[in-house]
């Protein structure tokens, strides 16, 4: 067996854990509103990020 230096399902649950913890007493409009907002944090970091490597901007 190989020895891990990095756990990506052990970081996943971690990860969801804190999601949990963060949106457990939101209605369900909220929510939404979270993940929007978490998504467009996303896509500016992700858009950031490629301008920085200089490769071309991703389309939907």
């Amino acid at each position: 067996m190989k020895n891990k230096s990095f756990d990506c399902v052990e970081m996943k649950r971690r990860a969801q854990e804190r999601i949990y913890e963060e949106t457990r007493h939101l209605t369900a409009e909220k929510k939404i509103a979270y993940y929007n907002r978490i998504g467009e944090a996303a896509r500016k970091r992700q858009a950031e990020l490629r301008a920085k490597l200089n490769l071309a901007p991703q389309h939907p």
